[in-house]
């Protein structure tokens, strides 16, 4: 029997879901559609195609423990030509921190717990207990393979498993951006001016930008009502600065709104109000 499909037989009868690979670290098309990936799957992406015989056939979607699909007659040519073996790291609750080169492994010893290993061809897979989203390049010669991708199969390794720390988990978790200032048209009417204090003021942009932040849907409506509101109430008098708007903008890009998405916002309420 080919070494590899016998490996990849004891790793279904393990629970662990396996597929083929071809060189180059490529999975095959499993199917006569799928041929080259023809039907439009790319490899170790997210989204396996369209491909449904009856289901997505290649890349991590195809590993399987069933022992009749890993020796059926759409595999068996393709266990012939495999380079490797490969399996779904999530799909057996596993993540592997992939470190590419030895500055990479460096980091990981001085800041990632200690947990199985395998060496790879240029650096160390940690394998740890647990799942998450998947990602590259997460820093300098590190990805994380988890959920929704596959990685080689390796070996065993070595070492005591321990559960995904925190610190992983981290790696994947983007800082939000920065607001970016926009230069947008602060009115400058000479009407006059209601407001008795220069708190009257500031309490209403206060209340604007906790209206914006508590919004929990309809973020865009959230902020086009709450600007027009702004406007309406203190943009005829001329008191409005650039720091006022500055505060709601920086409000809104908090909650995920683009600098043009304030700013479309913020001048089709001043044209609403005659500004």
């Amino acid at each position: 029997m080919n070494i590899k499909l016998r490996m990849a037989l004891d790793l279904g009868a393990r629970g662990v879901p396996v597929l083929p690979l071809r060189a180059g670290k490529v999975p095959f098309g499993n199917c006569r559609a799928c041929t080259d990936n023809t039907c439009g799957g790319r490899p170790n992406m997210r989204t396996p195609g369209p491909c449904q015989c009856p289901r997505p056939c290649h890349a991590w979607a195809a590993a399987t423990t069933s022992p009749a699909t890993i020796t059926g007659a759409a595999w068996m040519a393709a266990w012939e030509q495999a380079a490797a073996v490969a399996y779904h790291p999530g799909g057996v609750g596993l993540t592997v921190v992939d470190l590419d080169h030895a500055d990479a492994i460096a980091w990981a010893c001085r800041t990632l717990p200690a947990t199985r290993t395998v060496p790879t061809r240029r650096g160390e897979h940690w394998i740890y207990r647990g799942t998450m989203q998947s990602a590259n390049a997460v820093r300098n010669g590190v990805d994380i393979k988890s959920t929704m991708v596959y990685a080689r199969w390796l070996g065993p390794g070595t070492g005591t498993m321990t559960n995904l720390p925190d610190a992983v988990r981290a790696l994947i978790v983007k800082e939000p951006a920065p607001a970016r200032p926009v230069t947008v048209p602060v009115p400058t009417g000479r009407g006059e001016c209601r407001h008795r204090t220069p708190a009257y003021l500031d309490r209403g942009i206060a209340m604007a930008e906790q209206q914006i932040t508590q919004a929990t849907a309809g973020v865009h409506a959230t902020v086009y009502r709450t600007f027009l509101a702004v406007l309406s109430a203190h943009g005829r008098c001329g008191c409005l600065t650039e720091a006022h708007v500055g505060r709601l903008f920086a409000a809104a890009q908090a909650k995920g709104e683009g600098p043009r998405h304030c700013a479309d916002a913020w001048t089709n309420a001043r044209a609403r109000l005659g500004l």
